[in-house]
């Protein structure tokens, strides 16, 4: 049976990393691959529910986390288990370096803490009774929170966390490349102040480098983008 793959996204609110998640999923379609696209906070119909709470109602950084962790545990029970469970890829467009990013380094909450909430929601849900389960890769999207602020400025409405100073997002950014430091096997780097067909480039390479994608696949597929 194909082993599941579990690929997640993650950078700062401008970073740009949507724009790619679709392209990779259908990469991974045109070689045969089912694909799970999905997001965080969010991913099944409760999930969506305490995501909806969690941008746009005021809270205090404990219950932020709290909620960040009780929608994920139905997301992984739910949706990302049984997709691993049956060879599929994951690509989830963030997970758990988002929650140690923006309400640790973001909102000053404590990090032993986190960690105790991601040993006690990630462990469990696997077959492998005492698995930690985190993604199999983590595409991280770096950019300057400066660069970010000025593409926010001119999206949709922002949420709660959009709405943030430039100072929480560079906090928000020094506890992405402290997540990245901490777990270079699982982290890959995307410079993602590049054009966008660079950008996407290196999301094709990561993917070559694991062996996950042929490169023809996503050259053709990142060809495609460019020209829509």
């Amino acid at each position: 049976m194909t082993t599941g793959l579990f690929i997640s996204f993650e950078g700062i609110d401008g970073a740009g990393k949507s724009s790619h998640i679709e392209a990779l999923a259908q990469a991974f379609r045109d070689q045969g691959r089912v694909v799970t696209l999905t997001r965080e906070p969010g991913g099944t119909p409760l999930a969506e529910k305490l995501r909806t709470l969690m941008l746009h109602d005021a809270m205090d950084p404990l219950t932020e986390a709290l909620i960040a962790f009780a929608a994920r545990r139905d997301h992984l029970v739910q949706v990302i288990e049984p997709a691993l469970a049956r060879g599929e890829v994951v690509i989830c467009d963030r997970f758990t370096d988002a929650t140690f990013a923006y309400q640790g380094a973001g909102r000053g909450f404590d990090l032993g803490q986190l960690a105790a909430l991601e040993r006690m929601v990630q462990t469990g849900t696997a077959p492998q009774p005492h698995l930690l389960r985190e993604p199999d890769l983590t595409l991280w999207f770096d950019l300057p929170a400066a660069v970010a602020a000025e593409r926010l400025a001119t999206a949709r409405v922002p949420d709660r966390f959009e709405a943030q100073p430039g100072e929480f997002f560079a906090r928000v950014a020094r506890g992405y490349a402290d997540r990245a430091q901490a777990a270079p096997a699982r982290f890959a780097r995307i410079d993602a102040n590049a054009s966008r067909h660079a950008v996407w480039q290196q999301v094709v390479q990561a993917m070559v480098r694991k062996g996950w994608l042929a490169i023809m696949v996503g050259t053709k597929t990142a060809d495609t983008r460019e020209q829509a």
